[in-house]
């Protein structure tokens, strides 16, 4: 079985998503017959190397709201992340572009490296305030999570996986795929949002039994990304 999961690396949701996933796959009776691959998607493709100014104040000029009011919606969505064992701190976020960081997790994909290096870049961004489009930073990440610096930084230095990265978000976008995480099982099952262990796990068990080639879709839109807006719960 195949699952292939659409995300950003500074996805709140995506980072509560794969949590989710882990303890629906810590209870999946195929575990060892699961293979996981993490595909490329840019929540703000546009977004500069590294911008100026806190979340809470990029979030509240985006949506017209106050920035008490942002704060208060990301201190709602840590402490769901709390309860998954993760640590958010938004205060230490710095808002960057996720391009590079999506062509290394490529590399790692060919090495057998790609879900530590998922894990330490999710942790570099909401727990750490690591500037995860910086170069020198994402070598030692990489190196971190068991890559080889100097290869990683060739990699960064030239376009290696550019095109790959592209192909993911292709991919997404022929998938219908608007919001992440989105995971897509034997390319016949889509899960939408960081839905509970519980829901992932039954359809995990409803794609091993059945082969059916039409894309059946468990959705929750309510813990997803979508575009730069996070939906936050209340």
């Amino acid at each position: 079985m195949k699952v292939e999961i659409f995300s950003d690396v500074v996805c709140p949701w995506c980072a509560i998503g794969k949590r989710r996933l882990e303890v629906a796959l810590g209870r999946f009776a195929h575990r060892d017959e699961v293979e996981i691959v993490w595909r490329a998607f840019e929540l703000d493709p546009g977004a500069p190397a590294l911008a100026d100014g806190d979340l809470a104040s990029h979030l509240a000029s985006k949506y017209g709201m106050t920035k008490e009011q942002a704060v208060a919606s990301q201190e709602r969505l840590a402490a769901t992340a709390g309860e998954e064992g993760l640590e958010f701190h938004f205060d230490r976020a710095r808002r960057a572009n996720t391009f590079d960081a999506h062509r290394l997790l490529h590399h790692a994909l060919e090495i057998g490296r790609q879900d530590a290096l998922k894990e330490r870049l999710l942790l570099a961004y909401f727990r750490d305030g690591e500037a995860i489009s910086d170069h020198a930073t994402l070598i030692r990440l990489a190196e971190e999570a068991g890559l080889d610096g100097t290869k990683a930084n060739e990699i960064l230095a030239s376009g290696r996986y550019a095109d790959e990265v592209r192909a993911d978000e292709a991919d997404a976008r022929a998938l219908g795929i608007t919001g992440v995480p989105f995971f897509v099982i034997d390319r016949h099952f889509g899960i939408s949002g960081a839905q509970s262990p519980e829901s992932i796990l039954h359809v995990l068990d409803e794609a091993w039994a059945d082969t059916h080639s039409g894309l059946v879709l468990s959705t929750d839109a309510a813990t997803k990304c979508d575009g730069e807006s996070c939906s936050l719960p209340t």
